[in-house]
């Protein structure tokens, strides 16, 4: 069936009336509460300026099945609450009439997400207008008839709850999946006294290079380019396929910028960024805030130290100087690391990739954006979007003009 007759089917030859949004609904913003008054023991959540509930309190304002707008903090955030809830002065909550289904204002509100944030006065704190809402045009099927109008709202958002019901499913079992990944990461990677002999980094390192910036704004360093170009925001606790930013060979020969073989162990060092870490899984140049740990294969696998920097993100970015927080060669070339049966390579490379193994299906199923729940999650959504678009996509005629 073609979009065209599945929406005709749907709608069954009615009308589409579109109106404004706040003659259709009416939008209400919430009352201030503050932090000191809100109770651990209380009953209801309280949401301000963001999706993340507050806290709780004894009473709620917003009644059951309802949607509602942040309006300052994250504004234009579009939440949905199947309980009652308070909503506090950042908030502007929908009070539906019977012809209009809250859930079915909640999906239409986010076809209407990059609309409402361009409303959004970007100041200190981001402000969000109850007019800019009001004035959205909102269509409303079979308006003369509300019992069928809502059988039809109620139909599209059978359709797309299922979607979201998957999407939340999945998210769920990621959760479950984490939790599970973390526990036995700990358990691999904690080890008793005398089970292994502790080296430092430094001794499994072939060789540590660091990277440069060509000066930017140059032409001739950036355009064209096709060398990969890493920065600290793509250290990620991943593997790296490519890079956002290219260079050219000008850039390389007039910078502090370096070839870098593949399957190194990179370790962000400077700024908000240090202790991330990741693996090039492709020769590729860096910016001086990278630095990356040729291993000795003889030694050490480079994923089994992947694996330990990343286990001990926390402990390495407390070693931070200054007030950034930035470190350095020394600081991560002297970081412990425990080689199990340290006396006998061939064993040790045995029980190093071994836990290896283990964690690195963890990780695919957990953090790859190309395998395991994150793409999944993602076709998901895509599809949850594909759906949503088409069917509250009606053909607009008249619209109500603002008095």
């Amino acid at each position: 069936m073609s979009n065209m007759n599945f929406m005709e089917k749907l709608l069954d030859g009615v009308e589409v009336e579109w109106k404004l949004l706040g003659n259709a609904v009416n939008l209400q913003r919430g009352k201030r509460l503050v932090k000191s008054q809100l109770e651990e023991s209380g009953k209801y959540a309280v949401y301000q300026n963001s999706m993340t509930p507050l806290g709780y309190y004894h009473e709620s304002n917003v009644e059951t099945e309802s949607t509602f707008v942040i309006c300052a903090g994250a504004a234009g955030e579009i939440g949905y609450s199947k309980n009652e809830i308070w909503a506090a002065d950042d908030v502007y909550f929908a009070i539906t009439p019977e012809i209009v289904n809250s859930r079915y204002l909640y999906h239409f509100l986010l076809t209407q997400k990059g609309k409402i944030s361009g409303q959004v006065r970007r100041a200190s704190i981001p402000r969000l207008s109850k007019s800019a809402l009001e004035k959205l045009d909102f269509p409303i099927p079979c308006p003369e008839n509300p019992k069928k109008s809502l059988a039809i709202q109620a139909e599209i958002v059978r359709i797309l709850d299922a979607f979201t019901a998957m999407t939340a499913e999945l998210t769920a079992e990621l959760t479950a999946r984490k939790k599970q990944y973390h526990y036995y990461r700990d358990q691999l990677l904690s080890f008793e006294e005398g089970q292994v002999e502790w080296k430092t980094l430094g001794d499994v390192t072939k060789k540590w290079y660091s990277g440069g910036t060509p000066t930017a704004g140059t032409p001739e360093y950036y355009e064209d380019g096709e060398i990969p170009w890493l920065r600290t925001q793509e250290v990620r606790f991943s593997d790296i396929e490519e890079t956002d930013v290219k260079i050219t060979p000008s850039a390389l020969k007039n910078s502090a910028a370096k070839w870098i073989p593949e399957n190194c162990v990179i370790i962000a060092i400077s700024g908000a960024t240090a202790g991330r870490s990741a693996i090039n899984k492709i020769p590729l140049t860096t910016n001086q805030h990278c630095g990356c740990l040729e291993i000795d294969s003889t030694k050490a696998l480079y994923r089994y130290v992947f694996h330990w920097v990343s286990f001990n993100y926390e402990n390495i970015k407390a070693l931070g100087q200054g007030a950034r927080g930035d470190l350095n060669s020394s600081i991560i070339k002297n970081f412990k690391l425990p080689i199990p049966y340290a006396d006998n390579p061939e064993k040790s490379l045995a029980e190093q990739a071994r836990i290896v193994s283990i964690l690195d299906k963890f990780d695919t199923l957990t953090n790859s954006i190309t395998e395991g729940l994150p793409r999944e999650i993602e076709l998901r959504q895509k599809q949850y979007e594909y759906y949503r678009n088409l069917l509250l996509s009606f053909t607009k005629q008249d619209t109500e003009v603002v008095a």
